[in-house]
């Protein structure tokens, strides 16, 4: 008997990263860890910084980071809407933490309040999620 399916689209400004049929989803919302399976509830929902981890239809895993965005469940398909989307492997970690290190600095010289503060805040959690999807990529 074949699993049941849902079909996932995970797009980004540059363009459609993943289209197909997927088993399930994990994705991290705004209010934490998410489960998508076929039949899920109708959901709107912010994303943050972080890994689409899919199981697609006949198996075999992907993982995409995704630096925000939104994920919209409909009765027979699924979108991730996404500010930035990159393919689990085409993370760089080095840039990740340069980037870390950066955000820092920039912080560090900011003065609290100050949109230079806010967007060096934005840069670190979303350095600091590529770097967690390279990690569990490299222990999976």
């Amino acid at each position: 008997m074949a699993a049941m399916t849902v079909h996932l689209d995970v797009v980004s400004a540059e363009g459609k990263i993943f289209s197909g049929r997927v088993e399930t989803l994990q994705v991290t919302g705004s209010e934490g860890e998410l489960g998508i399976y076929p039949g899920h509830a109708p959901l709107l929902t912010a994303l943050k910084p972080g890994m689409v981890r899919l199981v697609k239809q006949l198996g075999g895993e992907e993982v995409i980071y995704v630096a925000g965005g939104t994920l919209e469940v409909q009765p027979h398909n699924v979108t991730v809407l996404a500010d930035t989307a990159v393919r689990g492997e085409d993370l760089d970690e080095q840039a990740a933490e340069a980037a870390i290190r950066d955000a820092q600095e920039q912080m560090d010289k900011a003065q609290t309040g100050e949109l230079d503060y806010q967007q060096a805040a934005v840069q670190l959690e979303e350095a600091l999620a590529q770097l967690r999807v390279i990690r569990q990529l490299r222990n999976s």
